[in-house]
């Protein structure tokens, strides 16, 4: 199983390589990695995808964990 770090660094590569995969990965993320990658995620999973510029910075804050929404919920897909 590839970690999620290197898995985040192959598809920023991908897209800076790929102009057309990068395109895809904006407007249809997850078909994006299916078509490129051949990962399908659950319908259940929402993937957002965002650029930023040079002088902006994105920070996500995940579930906190007294929530009962734990990462490890979602990251035990069989196709990661």
């Amino acid at each position: 199983m590839v970690s999620e770090a290197i898995f985040k660094n192959q598809v920023i590569q991908k897209a800076w390589e790929d102009p057309g995969f990068k395109a895809k990965l904006l407007t249809d993320p997850k078909e994006a990695l299916r078509e490129a990658l051949g990962i399908n995620l659950p319908d259940h999973i929402t993937l957002k995808t965002v650029e930023e510029g040079s002088n902006e910075f994105y920070l996500v804050i995940p579930p906190n964990p007294s929530s009962g929404v734990m990462k490890t919920d979602v990251t035990t897909l069989g196709s990661w």
